[in-house]
């Protein structure tokens, strides 16, 4: 029989149970974030430890307490002078279908088998009541001196399923800090809105979200665009920790269903990528809304962009090429007819010339490039974007926005097209698309004039989504962050970034201690659409049992001294 760790002795809805441990139950094994269950009458609760805390029977024990060494004062005020309460948040309730209680309560209400399905686990509540269970939200709580005990695997695949499930895309994201069970995600529903992984610098994040990433190459719940501003996903990457070594990047992982495109190929043939693609931009393809995304970047007036939108309006699609071709007479000319402002429009030529520099930008190009990403996408390959060199803020952030405005345009008539039609062999396959840095794109002065402001308030409406990678959720507007489905994240110190995490989570308050109190490593918290109830886990390392568990295929890899030699051989050409 299983060993009951407490009982509720106070509470209530909204603050949470009171629970005070038994004797035999040390309160060193109860941490923050574990997670237990509360037996009552007719519903079992599934309950998140938030606080630990001391307590004593009479003040007097503490203005005069025992001598440390006398160990048969202390085992006799153990349990019942001096206890240990803990402090639980219920987050789901189990309960048998409605009309099967009618059979095991009576007509007056007395409980025929109160005392078995208090003290039965999950499995034998199941088949006791011979009943299906369903997983509700807390609308209430048990009553007094309900039993708690801990969670156990039965448990944990009643309410996170797992990942072997035929008839779903689950995904495992990690363990329990306490137990060795598989925490999954539904993929299905993971996909169904944007996602955030957040965390401060080094908690993991990047890991972390090349984990999700495989799960749903691998479940194929959706295909996948991915910005890697630091190439970290594509191609291999160096791990943290003293030791030089790598972990594999998903075209490693899945060299059939990813497609690596470059914007500076030099940088990605120097890392021994294969088969990447190039891509380039042209003038044409950038618009004012692109200009406006990076005006802090360019320092760039306002007047400047007003005065862009003229140019874009009398000039057409190749403003900007007819801009940088201008002389001061031509610009002085077409203030004259337009009503332009020429110091405006000149500061303005000046700053795009800037945009001269980098390498993957065109006067005008031989082909679209953005329209092979597309038809990569719609075959069903995930397209990963890297960035070499190119990894300051003005570059990655004019380039993931023109590209993802186009595909996005492009989504949306496929969507209408679906709509029209109602063929399922119309329907556009969910596309997810991974920024970083997403603060600067989301930010509350100009998330309205960005495309990815659009689709994080779209909900899915034209079936594309983000997962958005950032360690200032903070700096994300709140209307947006209250549109994340899904929220993943690693320890967090800033008060602002954690309220911003519980921003439209109900409870939120008492999840707070949880998050500030994770391990700087290989933790996180996960709450949202994906998962019934918030839970803290393990991350599941990403490793070479994660790629054999994944599907790995053999990719010929260079042996580990080989590896390393040409890395250095990269530094000392680099200069460093």
């Amino acid at each position: 029989m299983d060993r009951p760790l407490g009982s509720v002795i106070q509470g209530s809805l909204s603050k949470g149970l009171e629970v005070r441990l038994h004797a035999d139950v040390s309160v060193e094994d109860m941490r923050v974030g574990k997670f237990l269950v509360v037996r009552g009458v007719r519903s079992h609760f599934f309950c998140m430890l938030t606080d630990v805390s001391l307590g004593t029977s009479s003040a007097r024990i503490l203005s005069n307490p025992p001598n440390p060494n006398d160990d048969f004062l202390l085992a006799v005020l153990a349990g019942s002078s001096t206890y240990g309460t803990i402090e639980l948040s219920p987050m789901l309730m189990l309960t048998a279908e409605r009309e099967k209680q009618q059979a095991i309560f009576d007509p007056l209400g007395g409980p025929v088998r109160e005392n078995k399905l208090a003290l039965g686990n999950l499995a034998s509540f199941e088949s006791q009541t011979g009943a299906d269970i369903e997983l509700l939200p807390v609308k209430t709580i048990p009553s007094h001196f309900s039993q708690v005990f801990d969670a156990k695997e039965t448990d944990f695949r009643a309410v996170f399923g797992w990942e072997d499930d035929p008839y779903r895309r689950n995904f495992a994201i990690g363990k329990p800090i306490d137990m060795d069970v598989a925490v999954c995600l539904d993929l299905d529903r993971f996909v169904e809105r944007s996602n955030g992984v957040f965390g401060k610098s080094g908690t993991g994040k990047s890991f972390l979200t090349r984990l999700l990433l495989s799960g749903i190459i691998r479940k194929q719940a959706a295909v996948n665009l991915i910005f890697d501003m630091h190439s970290e996903y594509g191609w291999e990457a160096v791990s943290e920790g003293k030791q030089f070594s790598t972990v594999k990047g998903l075209r490693q992982l899945f060299p059939d269903k990813i497609q690596i495109y470059t914007l500076d190929p030099e940088s990605t043939k120097r890392r021994g990528v294969r088969d990447a693609q190039e891509l380039f931009l042209s003038f044409d393809q950038i618009e004012v809304e692109d200009i406006a995304l990076v005006q802090r970047e360019l320092n760039l007036s306002e007047a400047s962009i007003e005065n862009a939108i003229i140019l874009r309006n009398e000039l057409g699609s190749g403003w900007i090429n007819k801009l940088l071709e201008m002389t001061n007479e031509d610009i002085q000319m077409f203030c004259e007819e337009k009503r332009g402002n020429k110091s405006s429009i000149m500061a303005l030529q000046r700053k795009l010339e800037r945009l001269n520099d980098l390498k993957y930008i065109r006067k005008r190009c031989p082909k679209n490039y953005v329209t092979e990403v597309l038809q990569c996408l719609d075959g069903g390959k995930n397209v990963v974007i890297e960035f070499g060199s190119h990894s300051d803020l003005l570059s990655y952030m004019l380039a993931a926005n023109v590209i993802t405005r186009r595909i996005h345009q492009a989504y949306v008539r496929k969507a209408e097209k679906f709509l029209q039609s109602k063929n399922p062999c119309d329907r556009p396959q969910p596309l997810v698309i991974t920024i970083e840095e997403a603060h600067r794109f989301l930010d509350p002065a100009i998330v309205r004039s960005t495309i990815f402001g659009t689709i994080a308030r779209e909900m899915r409406k034209y079936f594309v989504t983000l997962l958005i990678v950032d360690q200032r959720p903070s700096g994300i507007d709140a209307e947006v962050m209250s549109q994340v489905g899904t929220r993943i994240t690693a320890l967090l110190n800033d008060d602002k970034d954690i309220d911003a995490i519980f921003t439209g989570v109900s409870g939120g308050q008492s999840l707070r201690s949880v998050l500030a109190k994770l391990d700087s490593k290989q933790q996180a918290l996960v709450l949202g659409h994906a998962v019934p109830m918030p839970v803290v886990v393990q991350t599941r390392p990403y490793d070479e049992q994660f790629y054999r568990e994944i599907g790995d295929i053999d990719w010929q890899e260079m042996p580990d001294e080989q590896v390393f030699a040409e890395a250095e051989a990269a530094k000392m050409d680099l200069g460093f």
